[in-house]
């Protein structure tokens, strides 16, 4: 039986503009940009309608290349008997590592600069997470991760820092 875990996270980047109203932004942009370029028609100066259909090309496909790099994201599980990282890239190719609790350590500069890695450290290697998160995410992420590895390298059966009684 498979026991459950002591931390289990989903990392994910941040996407502040969600599908609905990506689509009601690609909506509106085109719409302006269809009403000025008719406007230029009707002008005699023709060859900015199609300016400013690229820009409303140029603009979606911007946004959908970020949406494809949004489906990345990296998977934390601890268990008493291992720390699982498993990342899958936006391409969807994947790639796993496996650490012991009893002798992972979670790194990370504070005060973390929005460069400042967070690294899981292990006989002689090394695994930057997180990548995508913002600094105050890493080192709170890095913070959760320490208090569930000491959880770990607990002895199973005691409560707080000695045994139960």
């Amino acid at each position: 039986m498979d026991e459950a875990p002591l931390f289990d996270a989903i990392l994910t980047p941040h996407r502040s503009l969600p599908p609905r109203a990506f689509l009601l932004f690609m909506a509106t942009l085109a719409s302006l940009s269809f009403s000025v370029g008719l406007y230029f028609i009707l002008s005699g100066a023709w060859p900015v309608f199609g300016f400013l259909g690229l820009e409303v090309f140029l603009v979606w496909g911007a946004f959908r290349l970020n949406y494809r790099s949004a489906r990345q994201f990296e998977r934390l599980v601890l268990t008493r008997e291992a720390l699982a990282v498993r990342r899958v890239t936006h391409y969807g190719e994947e790639r796993a590592w496996s650490f012991q609790p009893a002798w992972v350590r979670v790194e990370i500069e504070e005060p973390a600069e929005p460069d400042t890695p967070l690294l899981l450290r292990s006989h002689g290697r090394r695994l930057s997470i997180g990548s995508f998160l913002s600094a105050p995410e890493r080192v709170d992420l890095a913070k959760a991760l320490r208090a569930a590895l000491a959880e770990a390298r607990r002895a199973p059966g005691t409560v707080g820092r000695g045994a139960a009684g």
